[in-house]
């Protein structure tokens, strides 16, 4: 028996070994291949007649045999009359980067060549505090496709439309957020360590050579000037005021004074001020198309290449460890 013991425990560290050595060749042999450029596909779920299937599941558990043989007579019967008007959902999870608008730009592109301004329309579910300001104006811009094709755009705010993210929803026709969203933060903010001190005490030289004033204003590394400080802060006033004027003009009938302080507001009251048309959720706003519309949720999906896959995996992997953590360290707010 300690033969048969100790034959199985060296089989089972010699097999360990073996996938290990395995999956640092499959590794290496990933690492090496050049990324293949492969285009993605835009994916078209008939949100419809998923809403439609779990009603109709509920029903057939809830009602007894006679009233559920009338509602099926009732509803063959509306069925008859075919909904021809369509409503294209697409999710925008922002992050500080806007990297989602590269998937963005697809849909809404796919959406536009099948979309029929006369009937259809299209909704964009936003969840974003902004970021970058090229990212979100590029974000902005694609939205603002929709509303020059004629297209009626809702914009549908459950959590946060804040900054960059409030810069893509006031290009709606509508905007629809949940009374405690997160609205506004209509401002500029830049920002940026200096080590020149702890250089200096180091004994550490740092030397930098620009053609032209203000090819750089402000520096990680060298002494920062009054006048450096100076254009920066007009550079920042600049953005503001292009972002001031593109709400305006999205969004004539507000006080820009009074929004474009970089303040944000619970959505209802955000309403008051006019940054919102109407308080609900993007759940009950989909709903109430249901009758009226054929529904449908539109999602890019770019192909990834193995070492993409398992990068994606690790970095998620890491980021869902440090959100457990983070949630352990906090005491719960309201």
């Amino acid at each position: 028996m300690t033969f048969l013991f100790e034959y199985g425990l060296f089989l089972a560290k010699a097999l360990t070994i073996v996938v290990s050595i395995g999956a640092i060749i499959v590794l290496l042999v990933a690492a090496s291949q050049k990324p293949k450029t492969s285009a993605g596909e835009v994916e078209l779920q008939d949100l419809s007649k998923k809403l439609k299937r779990n009603k109709q599941d509920f029903i057939e558990q809830t009602l007894d045999k006679k009233a559920l043989k009338a509602y099926k007579k009732a509803q063959k019967k509306d069925q008859e009359n075919k909904v021809e008007a369509k409503a294209f959902v697409i999710n925008f999870d922002g992050s500080s980067d806007a990297h989602e608008v590269n998937n963005l730009r697809e849909e809404i592109t796919a959406v536009l060549q099948i979309a029929d301004k006369s009937k259809d329309s299209v909704i964009v579910n936003i969840d974003s505090g902004g970021g970058v300001v090229h990212g979100y104006g590029l974000g902005a811009s694609q939205l603002k496709r929709i509303t020059n094709a004629e297209v009626p755009l809702t914009v549908c705010v459950d959590k946060i439309a804040a900054s960059g993210g409030y810069m893509m929803a006031c290009v709606a026709n509508k905007i629809v957020a949940a009374p405690f969203s997160i609205i506004g933060s209509i401002g500029v903010i830049a920002q940026i360590p200096n080590f020149n001190k702890l250089l200096k005490k180091n004994d550490i030289d740092f030397e930098m050579i620009t053609s032209g004033e203000f090819k750089r204003t402000l520096t990680l590394f060298g002494e920062n000037t009054d006048k450096g400080r100076e254009k920066f802060q007009q550079d920042v006033e600049s953005t503001h005021g292009l972002f001031k004027e593109f709400v305006q003009a999205n969004r004539a009938d507000i006080d820009l004074e009074k929004v474009a302080t970089g303040e944000y507001w619970f959505a209802s009251e955000a309403q008051k001020l006019g940054l919102v048309d109407e308080l609900n959720t993007s759940d009950d706003y989909i709903l109430s198309l249901l009758d009226s519309h054929q529904i449908y949720t539109v999602k890019y999906t770019s192909k990834k290449s193995l070492p993409e896959k398992l990068g994606l995996g690790v970095s998620q992997a890491v980021a869902s460890a440090t959100n457990m953590l983070w949630t352990k360290l906090q005491d719960a707010k309201w």
